[in-house]
């Protein structure tokens, strides 16, 4: 096959104003058409930065880092805090499942679960159930969604600020997994294909 020097996107345009367009309805919204948001931009930024982690995608952490920090600049009273360290701490939390311990361990990890979200919602509040809500929406981990859930519901005791709020973790989930699984692989399929002679 001859060498092509178009370069252009794997998906193709049309896939990626799709995909701009949904990141648009997760995080900025898109005037007159996205539904309101609950959850503030950086608390869904902070989701998406965790989730990152979580799927090990450098380039979406990098970016939703920066957005944290220009969002973090922007507000008039930002706690200091590491936040980068403490949503790694999370991440690394959220790692157990409870398929994959004993009923010991699980009682046990809860318990120290709930004393490490409580000192993190004093810098950020809701954000550790916020994330560990979305981690059991990406992996479809029930135990971890009903213990979160039951927190979120104590938070956020209104039913239609509940539903704001899940709807809002859920749209980040959804672009996330799909965000993180093309910025990962794209390097790849581009160097398959750099090596049949097709560059895009």
């Amino acid at each position: 096959m001859a060498e092509q020097s178009v370069r252009e996107s794997i998906q193709g345009q049309s896939f990626n104003d799709v995909l701009n367009e949904l990141h648009a309805h997760t995080f900025s919204g898109a005037p007159g058409e996205s539904d309101p948001f609950t959850l503030s931009e950086l608390e869904r930024e902070m989701i998406a930065y965790a989730l990152a982690i979580y799927y090990q995608c450098e380039h979406c952490q990098h970016y939703h880092g920066h957005a944290i920090e220009r969002l973090r600049r922007e507000q008039a009273h930002t706690n200091p805090w590491n936040w980068q360290a403490e949503l790694v701490k999370i991440v690394l939390f959220l790692r157990i499942s409870r398929s994959n311990v004993s009923a010991i361990e699980w009682k046990g990890w809860v318990e120290v679960w709930r004393r490490f979200a409580q000192r993190i919602h004093h810098q950020q509040p809701g954000i550790a159930c916020n994330i560990a809500y979305a981690i059991g929406i990406a992996r479809a981990d029930e135990p971890l969604m009903e213990l979160t859930f039951e927190s979120l519901s104590r938070q956020y005791p209104d039913q239609q600020t509940l539903l704001g709020v899940i709807r809002d973790i859920d749209r980040v989930v959804v672009f996330m997994k799909a965000a993180t699984s093309k910025n990962r692989t794209d390097p790849i399929v581009r160097r398959q294909l750099k090596g049949q002679g097709v560059l895009i």
